[in-house]
């Protein structure tokens, strides 16, 4: 593993079903992924992008290989364990944002911050701040069904940086959004790439936002291709 990388995996397999009706979908996969570095993984529909996605996150036990986040093993490590480095060095974001509607948006962005054992009064002032970020220190009291769509995807984009990770986790994170906002979107998550030195991880179909990556990969047949 290069001393640089800050998530990898190696032989990476996933088959899924039961004896005769087993579906290999990931067959061998390498990778790496160095520190501040932006990857897009394109595939069609069905190709494996978001089983992969799980896998390295730790969401997913793979059918064999290994993934390693930070320079250690996590199947060696315990659920307890491994969610605690999941919480410590990843954030993710989804197409759908999976913000808890009960919650506003200043709430649902410290609350990785409280899971991780901070007071409420850092998590909030920290939070706080993340939203200024993106744009919507004027919303931090707003509910989920007060913010439009890309107001919401920019406060699962918050949530996800909240902790100050090392690699930033996104499976279609614009696949929801018209185009104009997916656009802005998307230049927000460059931007803080950027700023803040946190690799970016993302699946996409769309061919015109991974061109804007360092390294664009495609996933076929269960490989990764460049």
């Amino acid at each position: 593993m290069n001393n640089n990388s800050v998530l990898s995996c190696t032989g990476l397999t996933k088959t899924f079903g039961e004896k005769s009706l087993l579906v290999p979908v990931l067959t061998g996969i390498d990778l790496s992924l160095a520190r501040g570095e932006r990857l897009a993984i394109m595939g069609t529909s069905g190709s494996g992008k978001s089983t992969l996605l799980h896998l390295l996150g730790g969401l997913d036990q793979p059918t064999s290989g290994t993934v390693s986040m930070d320079g250690k093993n996590l199947f060696e490590l315990t659920e307890v364990q491994r969610s605690l480095l999941r919480n410590k060095c990843l954030g993710f974001v989804y197409q759908f944002h999976h913000l808890l509607a009960e919650f506003s948006a200043l709430e649902n962005v410290s609350m990785p911050l409280l899971i991780g054992g901070e007071n409420v009064a850092s998590a909030t002032e920290k939070a706080f701040k993340m939203l200024q970020q993106v744009g919507l220190e004027h919303r931090v009291e707003h509910r989920f069904g007060e913010l439009s769509g890309g107001e919401r995807q920019r406060v699962a984009i918050a949530r996800a940086l909240v902790t100050k990770p090392k690699c930033i986790l996104a499976d279609e994170p614009t696949g929801n959004l018209d185009k104009k906002t997916a656009e802005q979107i998307y230049e927000l998550m460059l931007a803080l790439n950027q700023e803040l030195n946190i690799s970016l991880l993302l699946v996409t179909h769309d061919a015109h936002l991974a061109s804007k990556m360092d390294r664009v990969l495609s996933l076929e047949n269960g490989r990764l291709l460049d």
